[in-house]
């Protein structure tokens, strides 16, 4: 036997033994990366002045006028991660959760990318990761979408 059919066969082992893995982590992703920006949407809601402020003196939304931008990230960092949990519309939800990641990066990017905000940074980059893993290899068997789509004919 030749050394690739032994990584081949190797490697055709290892696939059929973590299968059973995609589902569970595929729904912690979605988990995970849910409860931190509903976490963040509940606060925005909670202080709607203070969230105000940030938008206008803080943060640097590019092209959106501050009040509008803390309304679209607000109902990102709630609408996004709602469908996340549910498993509904999971790839759009994640493409639309990673766009607001990436904006939250741009308009925070003068204190993120300072000296001392790696971690911070860090986490952003982790949460884009997960949303990426979701996006292309879509929610797991423990969703609306697997759900509805074995109630199809």
């Amino acid at each position: 036997m030749s050394l690739a059919a032994i990584v081949d066969s190797a490697n055709d082992f290892a696939e059929r033994a973590t299968a059973w893995l995609a589902t569970p982590l595929l729904f912690a992703f979605r988990w995970y990366v849910a409860w931190q920006f509903l976490k963040s949407g509940w606060l925005k809601l909670s202080d709607w002045d203070s969230t105000l402020y940030l938008f206008q003196d803080e943060y640097h939304v590019p092209v959106l006028p501050p009040a509008l931008a803390a309304v679209a990230g607000t109902a990102g960092e709630i609408l996004f991660p709602l469908l996340l949990i549910a498993g509904l519309g999971t790839r759009y939800a994640a493409l639309g959760l990673s766009a607001v990641n990436v904006m939250a990066v741009v308009s925070y990017a003068h204190v993120l990318l300072g000296e001392g905000f790696e971690a911070a940074l860090g986490q952003h980059y982790l949460w884009g990761m997960l949303l990426l893993a979701v996006f292309g290899f879509g929610p797991g068997r423990w969703s609306l979408d697997a759900w509805l789509g074995r109630r199809r004919p």
